[in-house]
């Protein structure tokens, strides 16, 4: 079976509610679930007409209703694929920490200290604000600047949104870009302050117990399920972060 055929077949009805709306969450789940990922050609309109037995208006207005949401790019000659997400690096967006630190002229490497996944402990849950029935991946990495200690990065990420992750070991891409590219965000929450950094974090981070650093944390959602969240601990002596912004919001 040809790869074409394989996206095709995973394009299942729930047979609830009318057909165009099955076809759009059959499709939206697949894309959200990271099946199939950014860049990956959607199904033509003929052939999901003919797999999931639709008129072309059902699917035409299926695949309309998508593309308004943000999450396939419609293009005349080449046909449907699934959207990327915004890349951005703004202070308040979603940033791409190899991307930072390579646009500071210095070289990239990062390491996951640890990895656990499935239901967060009592202390866990507290610290991300998580039910502890959730099933989460919980891992801390450090992401270094030309050998030096850059940032610690503590994260959880939901496997009820993002299923994938589970498979994932990001020995090739840290986490924060392999959500980049597998995930979708339609809403962040950041939150930044000072803090003292704490014995092991300052062992991790080269620093004093005690040095100043600045926390960010940021959560995020799609369609109002959670995604990730995550605790970005930098040196505040290394670090600063600048936004510009008018009367409408950044610029």
């Amino acid at each position: 079976m040809t790869m074409a055929e394989t996206r095709l077949e995973a394009v299942k009805l729930d047979g609830a509610g009318p057909v165009y709306d099955q076809i759009r969450r059959a499709i939206r789940d697949l894309i959200l679930n990271g099946v199939w990922s950014p860049g990956t050609s959607v199904p033509p309109e003929h052939a999901l007409m003919e797999q999931l037995g639709a008129s072309r208006m059902t699917v035409h207005r299926a695949l309309v209703q998508l593309a308004r949401e943000g999450l396939i790019t419609r293009r005349r000659r080449s046909g449907t694929i699934v959207a990327s997400p915004p890349a951005s690096h703004a202070m308040l967006d979603i940033l791409s920490i190899p991307d930072e630190v390579r646009g500071l002229g210095q070289a990239y490497a990062y390491e996951i200290l640890s990895r656990r996944d499935g239901r967060p402990s009592a202390e866990l849950a507290s610290h991300f604000g998580l039910k502890r029935s959730e099933r989460v991946a919980h891992l801390v990495t450090r992401h270094f600047s030309s050998g030096q200690p850059h940032v610690l990065e503590e994260r959880v990420i939901h496997l009820a949104t993002v299923p994938a992750a589970a498979e994932e070991d990001f020995k090739a891409t840290p986490p924060g870009d392999w959500l980049l590219q597998h995930s979708l965000w339609s809403q962040a929450e950041h939150a930044i302050s000072a803090i003292a950094a704490e014995a092991e974090e300052a062992r991790l981070l080269a620093i004093e117990a005690g040095t100043a650093c600045l926390l960010v944390e940021r959560r995020t959602w799609n369609q109002g399920a959670p995604v990730t969240a995550v605790r970005l601990l930098y040196p505040g002596t290394r670090h600063r972060f600048v936004g510009r912004f008018g009367p409408y919001g950044q610029v």
